[in-house]
């Protein structure tokens, strides 16, 4: 029995129409995370810097200091050269994550920077979605990933997937509003904040591969995907998005050492850009059709785990600070010549 990813308690009656096709049935299962009713929203934050100055904070945070639930190390080196460290950490509340920001220190410290004496840069970008105004979804439900770590339980196989429109459906607030964004400003915005600001982080993790499912992807997937990434980084503003990074997951114990698992985060400049992205350019074309024949070249036995979170997001439900970071940095390239 194929279930909505819209969970009864946020269902209300539509008036933005479905894009689901008649007695539609996917052609393979995806999954989403459930969380409690007591979830209003939750916090995804993302710190970055160039240097694991910011680690100590999330390493070292006892239970006593509202310790983000999940958090996970990324790099990757930009297109001025330099090599990004992001933490990226989730909290069930604001609550939490505000008292961790005071009680760890983190706060107190991040106030104190002094951009003339850094010899990095330093950014900050904050996601407070509540639970209408955010989606998931995965290709299995045995392994989470980013918020699904705050889920209280897996759903079944759902029916809004695999179809142009279905991310969408998804999401529960897409019920009723059409989720219009401002577009790309012709000129300068003082202000990186966006109505309607799309945020997707979508990931792949090969670590659970055999040998040839292994090879088959870095030699025939991953390459398709790096070009789609590189195109939303280098040219993405022409199409709605202000900035793509496509991240190297590391490992926990050391921040130098790459895992078997990648994702890319982009910010467009609301959801029909994203969806348009999707369903028209020949990047992202590509990456599609290239995974239904590398499913069809596996017998569709993947072991491939794909997932993807997308926060559809109001002006107060973000927040950016850059210190000393280049004009590219995330949403700095909303309000700067780049």
């Amino acid at each position: 029995m194929l279930e909505s990813a819209i969970p009864p308690h946020l269902r209300v009656p539509r008036t933005q129409a479905l894009s689901t096709p008649p007695d539609y049935t996917p052609p393979f299962p995806a999954y989403c995370a459930r969380f409690p009713e007591s979830v209003k929203h939750i916090v995804m934050a993302i710190f970055g810097a160039q240097s694991r100055h910011v680690l100590r904070f999330v390493e070292g945070s006892s239970e006593k200091l509202s310790p983000p639930v999940f958090w996970e190390i990324a790099s990757v080196l930009d297109t001025r050269n330099a090599q990004n460290l992001t933490v990226i950490a989730y909290w069930p509340s604001k609550a939490a994550y505000e008292s961790w920001c005071s009680e760890s220190g983190f706060e107190q410290w991040w106030e104190s920077i002094d951009p003339e004496a850094e010899e990095h840069g330093w950014f900050k970008e904050i996601f407070l979605p509540p639970v209408e105004r955010f989606e998931t979804v995965f290709s299995g439900n045995d392994a989470p990933e980013g918020a699904a770590w705050l889920r209280e339980e897996m759903s079944g196989m759902l029916k809004e997937h695999v179809y142009w429109g279905s991310m969408r459906d998804r999401l529960p607030v897409a019920q009723t509003d059409p989720l219009l964004g401002e577009g790309i400003p012709k000129k300068k915005d003082q202000d990186s904040r966006k109505q309607n600001l799309c945020v997707i982080r979508s990931g792949q993790d090969w670590s659970a591969t055999l040998p040839r499912e292994r090879s088959k992807y870095l030699e025939t997937m991953h390459p398709v995907l790096i070009k789609g990434m590189d195109f939303l980084r280098d040219e993405g503003r022409d199409i709605g998005c202000y900035s793509c990074r496509f991240m190297n997951v590391l490992d926990h114990s050391n921040a130098e050492t790459p895992t078997d698992r990648t994702f890319g985060l982009a910010f467009f400049d609301d959801i029909a850009s994203l969806e348009k992205w999707s369903k028209q350019h020949k990047t992202h074309l590509d990456i599609f059709g290239r995974f239904l024949q590398y499913a069809k070249e596996l017998d569709n036995e993947v072991s491939l785990r794909l997932f993807h979170e997308v926060f559809v997001l109001q002006p107060d439900q973000q927040q950016f600070e850059y210190i000393g970071c280049h004009s590219g940095t995330g949403m700095l390239a909303s309000i700067a010549d780049v």
